[in-house]
């Protein structure tokens, strides 16, 4: 078996394919074209799931490329393995409804054997379980029966709804010394013996939403074999990090951080982080990809940071990845031309890094001060809240805050920091989930409708057009694709299509129109309109009256009252976008929006809440606007010249040759191909409904206009009216009887925690007689039901008191339907062996929480309020294993 480079190995799979017929594409961009469903290209068939639909026509049937990749689900166990990598090439050989299963085994087994050269007695495959066909033209091929292993769920792919199928997976067997010495290890085994480094994949069904599979008419194939692994085992190396390539990048790495590769685990963890993660930043940043604070800006900023934090942990005070950076340049330029604006590429990387230095820095400033804040209040915790906007608003990393409260003798309130956290993320879901259902976007369309011009759109001057409906489409009973129909009966679902149309598809963060299609045999009503990647308008629709018919006239006409308060609330989204840039800064970008009839939302970069009296401000700003009736304009120019006239362009959006640049007065000028007003006088009026964070650095403002406008204040009023009903009181001395009724709550709250602190006293005088000596502990064990974890923090520091030296306690505490854990350790039990961080974990591991803390005191919680006995007694039995 020869060595050969990866370059190399790039090349002989290129050529080989391209010898089979195969159109050779070059990488596509990491970032997703027409694909919401994920934030960067993280397989190498991603870019083509609209040519494996349908719903694209593909340039031809037989495609290879070499995809480069990111994926960042694994990225805390990169480097601590020579495995994981988030940025990785794939490659692959696709058929779309040409060849299947016999060719693409015949192929890779042939590519395998006398490309690469690999021995035929070290190969494995594996099927799937079901898949007769695989297994014969296996055999066929030449591999016996007894190399061949079958697999169930392992060896079917599937994502979400769509195209699915089984998969034939290649092994190639790298000798005993790689294994775990196991006598049963064999395919499947986790050690690094056997590794899969080719895939695959027969697409030959469709799962519905229902969970059942139906065959698909048009069956694909779509491969994927890790570059990076066929290189390691050319090579013999142990894994990714040792490939000719990287180890070029690691060995600059080495020497940039004055460090001997091998000398220790910790020191060859930081350098394969580094390493992995230049090489991914430096992708994505040639990409187009500048580091931000949401979607894959935000993954490269994470990338960016984590590589140079590590160079910190390795000694080093000063930003240091730019000549890194340059040698995985040099490394992979030649295939990947993007990579030749080396000094664009290296400036934005520079211009973080030194940005993350100056967060350090300032976030090092700042955790001292609340550090001292909280030391000179007694407390030993550093809040949740604290290391939460640490890490939120300045980037600040959770470990380098917990290792230097640590420093300090503070521990961190971990469950309130992952409180906010999780708060944070479901924000974040909530919006992803909004954008997409399915992976795999749209189904698949009939090849006349495909071949169609792009459907002209002519709504911006006229709302009702006469046309011919060139076709009517239903969905098929199995989900999977769209069929032509001559016509369609009352109460039938279907599709319209026609040549041109006034109905504004969905597009530009507006929703599509609605309204009727209108034959003098039927009436249909037109409840959405989308655009499919071809630039199709489809009307989904549905039969109310009488019958349609393909090829005949059809009157389109959109609801005139929803598609003016769509357009009321689009203008009115360019006003609050000048607004914003006015009040908040010119460096207030856009960073997504949503215009429907009912309302508007704005997403847009800005670090923290925005304050009430700016809020008001920006509110007021878009009023004065509308009040003073400016004119909204429409001009058509090409793109530079529109941008040269100083009209607000979004990033990375794409843009025809030619646009639209919609002006209101002198206020706001954007390019922009949504429906709008005639004046800013039409949108009545404008109120915010809400402002909040929705991923670190993005806010959201949410509001309404026109008549929902009218109807919130209205609202508003009715509820000034009804509080002061409540508490007899006019407007005007609203807020004085508000205030009254707080100072007399704050006055009952002392009086209650007063009580309390007397009802805890007395019951730690109660529960003293139920210590209990474990060896030389005094220990203590006791769930109370309605306490949380003050209370708990009150009583064990009490107990702790009380029992001395070598008190052991642990309490668990009831907080609705989760329970809470505290666990306290006297000088002497630590001494002893006995940590709280210990016991506090294993009671949360039991209750199905997580948790920490210090030797001495730590808090955790849980969700299986059932198990606390169980719990207790563990917790007894690692006390009493540590007394001996």
């Amino acid at each position: 078996m020869k060595a050969l480079s990866l370059n190399t190995i790039r090349d002989l799979f290129l050529d080989y394919f391209e010898k089979k017929e195969h159109l050779i594409l070059p990488s596509f961009s990491l970032i997703p074209e027409n694909d919401p469903s994920i934030l960067l290209i993280n397989a190498g068939m991603t870019p083509l799931k609209s040519w494996f639909t349908g719903a694209e026509t593909p340039p031809s049937p037989r495609v290879a490329t070499c995809q480069k990749c990111i994926r960042t689900p694994d990225i805390e166990r990169v480097g601590i393995t020579g495995r994981h990598g988030t940025f990785f090439e794939m490659l692959g050989n696709f058929s779309f409804g040409d060849y299947f299963k016999k060719e693409a085994i015949e192929w890779a087994l042939d590519f395998s054997l006398n490309t690469l050269g690999l021995p035929m007695e070290d190969i494995y495959v594996t099927i799937h379980i079901e898949d007769e066909e695989a297994y014969n033209h296996w055999i066929r091929a030449g591999i016996p029966p007894e190399k061949i292993s079958r697999f169930d769920e392992d060896n079917f792919w599937e994502h979400g709804t769509g195209p699915c199928g089984p998969c034939s997976e290649l092994f190639f067997d790298r000798g005993e010394k790689y294994g775990c010495g196991s006598p049963d290890c064999a395919v499947g085994c986790d050690c690094d013996r056997y590794v899969e480094y080719w895939n695959l994949v027969f697409t030959q069904f469709n799962k519905l939403e229902d969970g059942s599979y139906v065959p698909l008419e048009r069956k694909n194939i779509d491969t994927g074999a890790g570059l990076e692994r066929i290189a390691a085992i050319m090579q013999e190396v142990g894994g990714m990090f040792e490939v000719d390539t990287i180890r070029a990048v690691l060995d600059k790495v080495c020497l940039e951080t004055s460090t001997v590769y091998g000398d220790s685990e910790k020191s060859d963890i930081a350098v394969r982080i580094i390493t992995d993660h230049v090489r991914s930043a430096m992708m994505m940043i040639a990409d187009g990809i500048i580091p931000g604070n949401e979607g894959r800006g935000y993954v490269l900023r994470r990338l960016i940071r984590r590589a140079s934090r590590q160079g910190r942990l390795l000694g080093l005070d000063r930003p240091f990845l730019s000549p890194i950076m340059q040698t995985a340049i040099s490394q992979s330029c030649e295939y990947y031309p993007e990579l030749r604006r080396g000094e664009l590429i290296i400036k934005i990387l520079e211009t973080e890094e030194k940005r993350f230095d100056r967060t350090i820095r300032q976030g090092i400033a700042l955790l001292d001060e609340a550090c001292q804040k909280e030391e000179s209040k007694g407390s030993d915790t550093l809040s949740g809240e604290v290391a939460f906007q640490l890490h939120d608003t300045f980037g600040f990393p959770f470990d380098l805050t917990v290792e230097m409260a640590g420093e300090k003798g503070l521990g961190v309130d971990m469950n309130a920091f992952e409180k906010y956290m999780k708060e944070q993320r479901s924000r974040a879901r909530e919006d992803f989930l909004e954008k997409t259902a399915t992976a795999w976007g749209r189904v698949a369309l009939p090849d006349p409708v495909r071949q169609l011009e792009p459907t002209r759109f002519d709504g911006y001057d006229r709302l009702d057009d006469e046309v011919t409906l060139w076709f009517i489409l239903k969905m098929k009973a199995d989900g999977s694709a769209l069929v032509a129909v001559d016509g369609a009966a009352e109460g039938e679902a279907l599709y319209l299509v026609t040549g041109t149309t006034p109905f504004y598809a969905q597009g530009g963060g507006q929703t599509g129109d609605t309204g009727v299609a209108r034959q003098d045999t039927g009436l249909a009503e037109i409840i959405s309109t989308e655009r499919t990647g071809d630039g199709i308008i489809l009307h989904q629709a549905k039969v109310i009256e009488g019958t349609l018919r393909a090829g005949e006239p059809v009157r389109l006409s959109v609801a005139s009252r929803e598609r003016q308060a769509a357009a009321r609330n689009h203008t009115a989204t360019h006003l609050l976008h000048a607004a914003l840039r006015s009040i908040l800064g010119e460096q207030t970008t856009q960073k997504g929006s949503f215009v429907s009839s009912e309302r508007l939302r704005f997403d847009f970069q800005h670090d923290g809440p925005v304050p009430h009296e700016k809020l008001r401000a920006i509110e007021t700003f878009v009023n004065q606007a509308v009040l003073d009736d400016l004119p909204v304009t429409v001009e058509l120019m090409t793109v530079e010249e529109a941008r040269a006239s100083g009209a607000v362009a979004l990033f990375g959006e794409k843009y025809d040759a030619r646009v639209r640049v919609v002006s209101c007065g002198l206020l706001s000028r954007e390019l922009c191909g949504g429906t709008h007003l005639t004046s800013t006088g039409e949108i009545a009026l404008f109120r915010i409904l809400s402002e909040a964070g929705i991923a670190s650095g993005i806010r959201r403002i949410e509001a309404v206009t026109g008549a929902r406008a009218l109807d919130q204040a209205a609202r508003d009023a009715e509820t000034v009216y009804e509080l002061g009903q409540h508490l007899r009181a006019t407007r005007e001395e609203l807020m004085d009887k508000v205030t009254a009724l707080e100072d007399r709550v704050r006055s009952l709250r002392n009086e209650l925690s007063h009580l309390e602190r007397e009802k805890l006293a007395h019951s730690i005088e109660d529960l003293s007689v139920k210590e209990q000596k474990i060896g030389t502990f005094r220990t203590l064990f006791h769930e109370f039901p309605a306490y949380g974890a003050r209370e708990l923090r009150e009583a064990g520091d009490r107990f702790r008191d009380k029992l001395g030296e070598d008190a052991v306690i642990v309490l668990a505490g009831r907080a609705e339907d989760k329970v809470v854990w505290l666990a306290m350790a006297g000088q002497g039990a630590i001494e002893k062996g006995i940590k709280a961080g210990d016991l506090v974990r294993e009671a949360a591991r039991i209750t199905g929480g997580g948790g920490g803390g210090r030797p001495d005191m730590a808090q955790a919680g849980g969700r299986d309020i059932g198990r606390v006995g169980e719990a207790l007694s563990a917790i007894r039995q690692l006390v009493e294993s540590a007394a001996g």
